[in-house]
């Protein structure tokens, strides 16, 4: 694929495309780093530990039947399914689609100052385990 923008990512929430909202999409997966550095050891040493992962949305806000505020408010508090891919093409090696649960902590269903977009951000925490399918 090599270098491409940003600019046609697919991002369902509970099952719901709400690509058409979204300005900004984040996966952030990482794993925590245990030292295991002994007595005569000259530099410390890690191991791998478990793993997390987040996923950061912004959308441009909209009210309208199967719009960002419709699909968000009444997940609230539940753990629903999260999938983003960077592009609408078919899921493969070079277009890997990524999905797992969240919580659905929080919705910030109205904010900005006079004559903002209205746009509304959220970050949710991994509820199990990320996957990666390219097939």
């Amino acid at each position: 694929m090599g270098s491409f923008a940003f600019v046609d990512a697919v991002v369902t929430v509970n099952a719901v495309n709400l690509s058409q909202f979204v300005r900004q999409a984040t996966i952030t997966a990482s794993a925590d780093q245990l030292e295991d550095t002994a007595m005569g050891d000259q530099f410390r040493s890690r191991l791998g530990g478990l793993k997390d992962w987040t996923v950061a949305l912004e959308f441009n806000e909209d009210y309208v039947a199967g719009g960002v505020d419709q699909t968000l408010w009444p997940l609230l508090g539940t753990v629903v399914t999260v999938s983003v891919k960077a592009t609408s093409a078919a899921v493969s090696a070079t277009n890997p689609l990524y999905s797992g649960p969240v919580v659905v902590s929080a919705h910030t269903p109205v904010g900005g100052s006079v004559g903002d977009l209205a746009t509304v951000g959220v970050t949710w925490q991994g509820a199990g385990a990320l996957s990666r399918a390219t097939a």
